[in-house]
């Protein structure tokens, strides 16, 4: 069994080295079960990671092992970073979440069907916009009405900020606000004032990073009972940039889903919004943004803004954060605010069961952890 991560955290005893091979037997058990093709994890308590460990294979047709170096495109956790840009102009006194929207983004975001309701950042970012996907997310052409007379499909029957309903057009929007607002490309703007500060690699443009540290993601067919790489993950945009408009192409970096980086720095980012906007003596977000980001605006779901509260991950706790899947990979980033611990879990491809809503291999993933080296 390889203990290498393990060995080298600093002040790990015999009792915790036993618990690391406890959850480790039984996360590579739990895999078979689940049939993982691979699995990144990292465990926080405090402001320190405890643990960290990847296990089966980053790539099944070389038989590549999988490494905590390697980088997921984590999908839908990517929300956060978004989110995160925004309260950093929020604090630089450039925007406000009541802002309306349309002056935000450029052109008119309202719900035809109830025109005199202005729709806020608020609102798009806690996907309470009335806004769908219906039409796509990959062109902000879809929801304008001055490019797509269909605009109007964009919008649900129901009354802006009175429903809650999960939309990644909301998210690939708010990319171009972060643009237009900061004066910056959405990719490097994140690296610049998220990822550099917080010593992190790791990004939304797949031709700045190394290539080799991509992780394949495999979707399963439950037909065929087998997996299928699935390339456009990291697909390159170079070409596409050659006529990137700034504020408006932003989705070509898929603010709502693109990020990519490893298991380990996704855990310190975790902890930065743990500890409240600071990670080991840097701000990223002021402790006021970091409250507001975190507070529940709808009640039913848990839902904040790129930030879930979640009651029945581990039992007996509320748990904060955000999941992802796409392209076959799951992921998940929750921490428990009081306690201070928090738990990161990468696959690129398992079998795509829900227990309670949640995917069921992060699920037994995060209790593993949370069991055998938090509690």
């Amino acid at each position: 069994m390889l203990l290498t991560t393990v060995a080298l955290i600093s002040g790990m005893n015999s009792p915790a080295l036993a618990q690391a091979e406890k959850a480790e037997a039984e996360i590579t058990a739990m895999m078979k079960e689940m049939k993982a093709v691979g699995i990144s994890v990292a465990v926080v308590k405090g402001e320190d990671i405890v643990y960290t460990h990847s296990f089966g294979l980053k790539n099944i047709e070389q038989n590549t092992p999988l490494s905590d170096n390697d980088i997921f495109r984590i999908a839908s956790i990517s929300k956060s970073f978004s989110a995160t840009s925004i309260m950093q102009l929020r604090d630089a006194g450039k925007l406000s979440v009541d802002d309306d929207f349309s002056k935000l983004v450029g052109f008119t975001v309202r719900n035809p069907k109830y025109p005199e309701k202005v729709i806020t950042l608020k609102m798009v970012l806690s996907h309470r916009s009335s806004i769908n996907d219906s039409q796509g997310y990959f062109n902000l052409d879809v929801i304008n009405p001055a490019r797509n007379p269909d605009y109007a499909k964009c919008y649900n029957d129901y009354e802006p900020d009175s429903k809650w309903q999960y939309c990644n057009l909301n998210y690939n929007m708010v990319g171009a606000v972060i643009e237009r607002i900061s004066g910056e490309r959405f990719d490097r703007y994140v690296k610049k004032h998220i990822l550099d500060p917080l010593g992190l690699y790791g990004g939304y443009n797949v031709d700045s990073l190394d290539a080799k540290r991509f992780v394949t993601l495999y979707e399963y067919d439950s037909v065929s009972t087998k997996f299928t790489a699935a390339p456009m993950a990291y697909v390159s945009k170079s070409e596409e940039l050659k006529n990137y408009v700034m504020g408006y192409s932003t989705p070509l970096f898929s603010p709502t889903g693109g990020m990519k980086i490893t298991a380990t720095d996704l855990a310190k980012y975790m902890t930065m919004h743990m500890q409240h906007g600071t990670y080991k003596g840097v701000e990223i977000i002021s402790k006021k943004s970091s409250k507001l980001m975190q507070k529940k605006i709808s009640e039913e779901e848990g839902y904040a803004m790129a930030i879930m509260n979640y009651g029945d991950l581990i039992p007996g706790k509320v748990m904060v954060g955000h999941n992802g899947s796409a392209y076959g990979l799951y992921s998940a980033m929750f921490f428990e605010p009081k306690e201070k611990f928090g738990i990161v879990v990468i696959t690129n491809g398992a079998l795509p069961t829900y227990v309670k809503d949640f995917r069921e291999v992060l699920r037994k993933a995060v209790n593993i952890l949370y069991q055998d080296l938090v509690r």
